[in-house]
């Protein structure tokens, strides 16, 4: 760095002759003097050496775009296509997420036209014509591995893929790895069911963020399908396995699968998100708890470095827009509903122990909580 300062030391003094040739069509005004003046030089400095950039990841719950055979078809998902069309699951979100860098949610059912069915309770199946909802919604990659993954079988499994693939939309889960560089930043996902903290999880995640970082992974996302159904705090393994992937590497961790969402912890200055509950999801015609969120890191690099300076949005949400059903639209909330949400996801976030999101400050920015701070809370 000193020879490169020395040598626009050097160029910008006064005894240094006005460049006339090669000079830029559209000169900066600095560049238009005929000297270079202390201050003007300072300012290029400055300019240079703290070069930054920003990349913005938005991350939504549960998305069931699909129904079960058992639900019949009035007031299911099949239902709400064939009454609203495909733009209307997204409508309300798609601002949030079109103004990101890379939106990702769980994705929770099935896109196939095979027949043949998991032994199980409920398996979820949505036309692989459904996929288009996720561009229509500005949703980037997907999640692929939890408990519905396979409700249609292998055959199922890899259509779904197939028919992410043919729709542009980017998928992980399992021993499938995301990387991809967009705006210049290279980030990577991962994902996992975590109903158990075992060493086959440990080892399969550490080998995946080695391979991310080897590709040269600047931001990495470890998603988790875990937890426990309707449960309002996170279980021991959550908890474990969450900051295990922090320590191992990870810069952020996404939860879903308990349906509800749970708080959110600041570990070693990153952050575990326990449940982003439902979103966009096709599965209860009516559920009780219609709360969810939508959580947003907004990562800081300075020369192509993470920078430790946080920036976070917790924007409370509905799973509809309507309250006596679920229509399937997830919706933000406004005034005492966002306040109520708000308050909620915060409480759970207090019953953390030694969680430094307790104690940090906030700002609201129309019904929207904004933790932003440069070095530290």
């Amino acid at each position: 760095m000193f020879p490169f300062l020395l040598s626009l030391s050097i160029m910008f003094s006064p005894s240094y002759p006005p460049i006339v040739e090669n000079t830029p069509l559209n000169p900066s005004p600095i560049m238009q003097s005929e000297y270079f003046s202390l201050d003007q030089l300072s300012e290029v400095i400055e300019e240079v050496t703290n070069y930054k950039t920003s990349f913005t990841i938005s991350a939504a719950g549960d998305v069931t775009i699909g129904s079960d055979d058992s639900f019949g078809y009035y007031g299911t998902f099949h239902h709400e296509v064939d009454e609203a069309g495909l733009e209307h699951f997204g409508k309300n979100v798609t601002s949030i997420f079109e103004n990101d860098d890379m939106t990702i949610v769980n994705l929770e059912t099935t896109l196939t036209t095979s027949e043949q069915k998991a032994e199980k309770l409920f398996r979820f199946k949505g036309s692989p014509t459904y996929t288009e909802i996720l561009n229509l919604t500005s949703v980037e990659a997907v999640n692929l591995a939890n408990n519905h993954t396979f409700d249609y079988m292998q055959k199922g499994y890899e259509e779904t893929i197939e028919n992410l693939n043919k729709y542009s939309i980017d998928s992980f889960g399992y021993d499938r790895v995301y990387f991809k560089e967009i705006k210049g930043i290279k980030v990577g996902a991962i994902g996992y069911t975590g109903w158990y903290d075992s060493a086959e999880v440990r080892e399969q995640m550490t080998k995946d963020i080695d391979y991310l970082k080897e590709q040269g992974a600047q931001i990495i996302i470890a998603n988790f399908h875990w937890g426990e159904e309707r449960h309002y705090h996170p279980n021991s393994a959550q908890q474990s396995l969450g900051r295990f992937a922090i320590d191992s590497g990870a810069d952020l961790v996404l939860g879903h699968h308990p349906h509800v969402v749970q708080g959110i912890e600041e570990y070693n200055d990153k952050f575990i998100v326990y449940s982003l509950g439902n979103f966009m999801f096709g599965g209860n015609r009516n559920p009780s708890d219609k709360d969810t969120f939508v959580f947003q890191q907004t990562f800081h690099f300075s020369f192509n470095e993470l920078t430790d300076e946080k920036y976070i949005k917790i924007i409370p949400a509905s799973i509809s827009s309507e309250t006596n059903r679920n229509n399937y639209q997830p919706t933000p909330l406004e005034g005492e509903e966002a306040e109520r949400v708000l308050t909620k996801i915060l409480s759970l976030s207090d019953d953390i122990t030694e969680n430094s999101l307790s104690t940090a400050d906030y700002f609201m920015e129309d019904s929207i909580a904004v933790f932003s701070e440069k070095d530290s809370y």
